[in-house]
């Protein structure tokens, strides 16, 4: 902004805060400086910028009618996953349950979550529904899951803001047993959806 014999100012609009009148910083926040070349242009710095520090800058001069320009500060912040509102790292179902993992991240653009198994198997979130590689989405929802979607599934959250960032779940799947009678012997089997009886025999 160039001045003659006027004083500048610099305010931050969305605080209501004067940073800066003429040479002198009043804002008490050390991240804020004022320089200026020969009294005609001056330049607000704003060094270590935070989030908090983004939205509408004016640079304001005292003239008769007073002067002003506006100008937005965006401050970008690389994703973060949220550990306390996502599923735990490690997680165990019983087979034929439905299952919900959740995945929560922050940071300045919005972060997209993406769901993958780290395996590159697709994933198939519905028995009627073809598996797919990639989902979309803080919450993946898998039904009547079965011993094949055992494994471990990264949750990815990415914002355009480098670097993206994952979280591995391990998701284990215990087996459905049914008591059945062997000779008079009372013994738990495993059985799949598949309907398939594994070799693991519980004697009662």
């Amino acid at each position: 902004m160039n001045y003659q014999m006027n004083i500048v100012a610099w305010i931050h609009i969305d605080r209501q805060m004067i940073l800066t009148i003429h040479r002198h910083v009043i804002a008490r926040i050390p991240r804020f400086g004022i320089t200026y070349d020969s009294q005609k242009t001056w330049l607000l710095h704003v060094k270590g910028a935070q989030p908090e520090d983004r939205g509408y800058y004016m640079c304001q001069v005292n003239t008769n009618p007073m002067i002003s320009q506006v100008g937005y500060l965006q401050v970008v912040v690389p994703p973060n996953i949220i550990d306390e509102e996502s599923s735990p790292s490690s997680v165990s179902i019983r087979e034929n349950q439905n299952l919900s993992l959740t995945c929560k991240a922050e940071g300045s653009p919005t972060p997209k979550i993406s769901w993958k198994r780290e395996d590159g198997i697709n994933i198939g979130t519905d028995r009627k529904k073809k598996a797919v590689e990639k989902l979309f989405g803080d919450t993946l929802n898998l039904t009547r899951v079965n011993r094949a979607d055992m494994g471990a599934y990264l949750c990815i959250a990415s914002n355009g803001v480098p670097p993206s960032v994952s979280k591995r779940i391990i998701l284990d799947v215990e087996c459905e047993y049914r008591t059945i009678s062997l000779n008079n012997i009372i013994v738990q089997v495993c059985v799949t959806v598949y309907n398939r009886i594994q070799e693991t025999l519980r004697t009662m």
